[in-house]
């Protein structure tokens, strides 16, 4: 039970970044809220990396050429690209885009990797697609052949492009996965100092600005982290998984409870993503999990169950 409670609030956590994200994305720019994210973050995932996992750090930072360059996709491109379509999308229709992620990853292996896709793969691309379409035209399937598109889902199928390479070129680093986020984390906050600073980047004046910077910061980026660790070392990665798609659920309950409004399009959008995804998932004698949002790297060997990027 424990282990099953820890990936729910996991979940819960990373799907507030979508909600609270939104609300502190019109008063702080992704890069400076990116910058507060990480620069913030970094010290306490430090510590809970040392405790949890105690690395031997001489290793760990021979490895920091991949790392910078998962920094780079994970820690920055997707979350600019999140955080930046979150200035234009709602959240609710963010976070349906973002469960096509799954999908879009067995395309990019295909290519990359040669790993194959099979039928049910392809069929699943291709249902997902329809389903993305059905979100980011609101039913008007019309629209695409005018190139007329919500410039916030677009950006959110950047974000959901770069998490899969995040995750890809993450698989088989030989870093413990909190140990890989923490050092990532600081990669971050000293490379993106000098534009931040250049910005005349600031704490939020505002104070629900700034609670929403402090929710992000010790939420989604420290809690979820741990807790998703914690969980997913209690069970098989294939059933761990399955508490990912609470992620696009949780986000879509809550920006309803605030009193946005999911449209029909929306949200039959959204349950084809979620099949066109089961479809592509249905492989024999696979268990492996999808890659969270926002979560860690996978290490190799991998840990019970953690299965992420």
């Amino acid at each position: 039970m424990k282990y099953s409670l820890a990936l729910v609030f996991a979940a819960l956590f990373w799907a507030g970044n979508y909600v609270v994200g939104a609300v502190a994305v019109q008063s702080v720019s992704p890069l400076d809220l990116n910058w507060w994210r990480w620069t913030l973050a970094s010290v306490p995932l430090l510590v809970l990396a040392q405790l949890i996992e105690k690395p031997d750090w001489r290793a760990v930072l021979r490895h920091w050429p991949r790392l910078l360059l998962l920094a780079a996709l994970g820690l920055t491109g997707y979350t600019l690209l999140l955080y930046g379509a979150l200035q234009f999308t709602t959240p609710q229709s963010a976070s349906l885009v973002n469960a096509a992620n799954p999908a879009v990853m067995v395309v990019l292996a295909a290519l990359l990797l040669h790993e194959r896709m099979g039928w049910r793969g392809i069929l699943g691309l291709l249902v997902s697609l329809v389903g993305v379409l059905l979100v980011i035209t609101d039913g008007a399937l019309a629209s695409v052949l005018s190139l007329r598109f919500n410039l916030g889902d677009l950006l959110m199928l950047g974000a959901i492009v770069v998490w899969s390479l995040y995750t890809i070129f993450g698989r088989g680093l030989k870093v413990p996965p909190i140990t890989a986020t923490a050092v990532q984390a600081v990669m971050v906050a000293v490379l993106m100092a000098p534009a931040a600073v250049a910005g005349g980047v600031s704490w939020p004046a505002e104070a629900p600005i700034a609670w929403a910077l402090v929710y992000i910061v010790v939420f989604p980026s420290i809690g979820s982290y741990l807790l998703w660790n914690i969980g997913a070392h209690g069970m098989p990665a294939g059933r761990a998984g399955l508490y990912l798609n609470l992620i696009t659920v949780f986000t879509v309950v809550i920006a309803v409870a605030l009193g946005a409004v999911l449209t029909v399009p929306q949200l039959l959008g959204g349950l084809i993503v979620f099949a066109g995804v089961a479809l592509s998932s249905l492989r024999p004698a696979r268990t492996d999990a999808p890659a969270p949002r926002d979560a860690p790297i996978e290490v190799s060997p991998p840990m019970p169950g953690a299965k992420k990027p």
